[in-house]
């Protein structure tokens, strides 16, 4: 089953349950697909599962930013509920890498592509935020890509 039809088959069954978060969530979800198909032309197609993903993470992203800016706004009910529907969008992504793991990813590229000085980010960067996507956020993974070229 791809990922979309998943989503399908978990948006009517908490429609039924009228769980009216993870709704809420899911038809959103489906509105951005259907928006990414008519912005590439396709209307009426499927997503395959990396595009798929690619929807996810944005909206992921998009949630993270808003807890952010709740919680320096001082409004923690939005912010909690942000963090109920992010919460929900990460069911769909692959699970997080740990700290270890992701400074073992790192080592391992950077000595593939032989990087040596914080200028060859780029070469370490973009590699890798193919293999690890969906599994660690660009920003922690610029981080601490950033740290270990300063080394």
């Amino acid at each position: 089953m791809s990922l979309y039809q998943q989503i399908e088959k978990d948006y009517i069954t908490a429609y039924k349950a009228k769980e009216t978060v993870r709704v809420s969530v899911l038809r959103m979800l489906k509105t951005s697909v259907k928006r990414r198909l008519v912005d590439t032309s396709r209307p009426g197609e499927e997503l395959g599962d990396d595009e798929m993903m690619d929807v996810i993470i944005k909206e992921a992203k998009q949630r993270r930013d808003s807890i952010a800016e709740y919680n320096k706004a001082g409004r923690a009910d939005l912010a909690e509920k942000e963090e109920a529907e992010l919460a929900i969008l990460e069911g769909y992504l692959p699970k997080a890498l740990t700290d270890e793991e992701l400074a073992a990813a790192i080592e391992e590229m950077v000595a593939k592509v032989g990087a040596k000085a914080p200028s060859d980010m780029g070469k370490v960067m973009g590699p890798l935020m193919k293999a690890l996507k969906g599994r660690v956020d660009g920003g922690r993974l610029s981080a601490a890509v950033k740290a270990r070229l300063a080394k």
